[in-house]
């Protein structure tokens, strides 16, 4: 090792590219390598998303289809199962309420819970829930529990 055979570490050093437009005795210069005219020839050209080459995109080619209804209020359901579940791993004792649900990750802070009913449920517990189905209101309640609209 001597002062002859020095180099920098691999990776170390990054080449910085050819400098483009930068005139015509550079070889890069004119039209900067962009070819002649059109649009990604133009400064401040960015691609549509789905852009096709000027092709009918698919999004336009393929027919609008159904019904979206803007009032629909969409809830994340809970079964009566899962809550069995919770008390046999003993994650809850005998209050279920939104916070709960929240904090083991089966609802997100902003969703609407709804008790479903499947599955049974053998422990005595006082959930509370924002709707309840039917058979999820009477399988708590067959339990001895209290079913607590919010």
């Amino acid at each position: 090792m001597d002062l002859s055979n020095l180099k920098p570490a691999e990776g170390s050093v990054k080449s910085q590219g050819k400098r483009v437009g930068r005139g015509q005795g550079s070889g890069k210069g004119g039209t900067a390598t962009r070819g002649h005219k059109g649009a990604k020839s133009r400064s401040g050209y960015s691609k549509k998303l789905g852009f096709e080459g000027g092709q009918m995109p698919l999004q336009r080619r393929v027919p609008k289809y159904g019904f979206k209804n803007i009032n629909r209020v969409a809830y994340q359901g809970v079964n009566v199962d899962t809550l069995q579940q919770l008390v046999d791993d003993k994650k809850i004792k005998d209050t279920v309420d939104f916070e709960t649900i929240v904090s083991l990750g089966l609802a997100g802070k902003n969703d609407l819970v709804k008790i479903l009913g499947r599955g049974e449920l053998k422990a005595k517990l006082t959930v509370t829930a924002h709707k309840f189905t039917a058979t999820a209101k009477a399988a708590i309640e067959a339990a001895g529990g209290e079913a607590v609209t919010l």
